[in-house]
């Protein structure tokens, strides 16, 4: 928020070195000397064309350039910033589109068309996201289908390496553990179906049209899969106890959209998860460790007792 401030006094044009030590107040405190030059050099490396006018010994952006043509508030000039940050943390294809987009909404003071340095003042634990050139074919091709509304058709190989040729409809797509995943309707299974862009060969868009129905939403779609690639029409609802010591770390997560919470007296936290796929959550609350505990449906604890028993044979324990 810092930053915001700062991007703010700036883009006034009519404030001094010292000036916007006032404006930029920590803690109830003026930021040093140091601190506001570091601040500056993180705005101007993430591509804030901001410039010293030593005439009138004040800070201005370039000519013609101003955010409030944005129309950007306070927060969302924070998330203009974080944006950048994001796009770096995914790298690959999708991390240049942020780039390129975020380039466009910034400027720079060098231009636009050098790359600059992203340095935020958020950072992201995501996934890489690394497409091979089949990989980022397939991903545009499908995108301008999507937005064309055109049918299109490709060859795939699911995970267990069975082959198939499909025709589908492409109605929007997931970003989820490092890969891609193309949500569309398929003709010959009359269903949705979630596909990898990465498993995809030979996409071609057909002359064809379609039209995605009114109430399809990829948000609600993926709302009650952990990894958003899930889905079923038979919603089960799992209730999981977590230790008062990862009770906050366990709301905080929200691996699905909607979810029930109960607070016990001991800091414990149970947590109702409503969910397409039980193993999918079973796998995600092992990684807690002996700090959760899945206490209902009984299926889901025989499910997690057998996993476990797997894991077990596997260490030779």
């Amino acid at each position: 928020m810092l930053l915001v401030r700062l991007l703010n006094a700036i883009d006034e044009g009519r404030h001094s070195f010292e000036d916007l030590k006032g404006r930029i107040v920590e803690d109830g405190k003026r930021v040093s000397t140091r601190s506001l030059r570091r601040y500056l050099q993180i705005l101007e490396e993430a591509g804030f064309p901001w410039y010293f006018d030593r005439a009138k010994n004040l800070y201005r952006f370039a000519d013609g350039y101003s955010l409030k043509r944005l129309e950007l508030s306070g927060s969302e000039l924070f998330g203009l910033v974080a944006l950048r940050s994001l796009g770096a943390s995914l790298g690959g294809t999708i991390g240049s589109y942020i780039d390129e987009v975020t380039d466009k909404l910034v400027g720079s003071a060098r231009g636009v068309k050098e790359r600059v340095e992203t340095r935020s003042p958020v950072t992201f634990r995501l996934s890489e996201i690394r497409l091979d050139k089949q990989g980022e074919r397939a991903f545009e091709l499908l995108s301008a289908a999507e937005r064309a509304s055109r049918s299109v058709t490709f060859r795939y190989r699911d995970n267990v390496g069975k082959k198939s040729e499909r025709t589908a409809d492409p109605y929007g797509f997931i970003v989820s553990g490092g890969r891609v995943y193309c949500v569309a309707y398929d003709h010959a299974r009359k269903d949705m179906r979630t596909f990898a862009v990465d498993n995809m060969t030979a996409p071609e868009v057909l002359g064809s049209t379609f039209v995605k129905p009114n109430d399809f939403d990829i948000e609600a779609f993926a709302a009650r899969s952990i990894s958003g690639v899930m889905h079923g029409s038979d919603v089960v609802e799992v209730h999981v106890c977590f230790a008062a010591r990862v009770a906050k770390a366990a709301i905080a997560a929200r691996v699905v959209a909607e979810q029930h919470i109960d607070r016990l007296e001991n800091g414990d936290v149970e947590i109702t998860f409503p969910v397409t796929d039980i193993d999918e959550l079973i796998r995600w609350v092992l990684s807690w460790g002996s700090q959760a505990e899945i206490l209902e449906p009984e299926d889901a604890r025989v499910r997690t007792r057998m996993l476990l028993s797997d894991i077990q044979k596997r260490y030779g324990i």
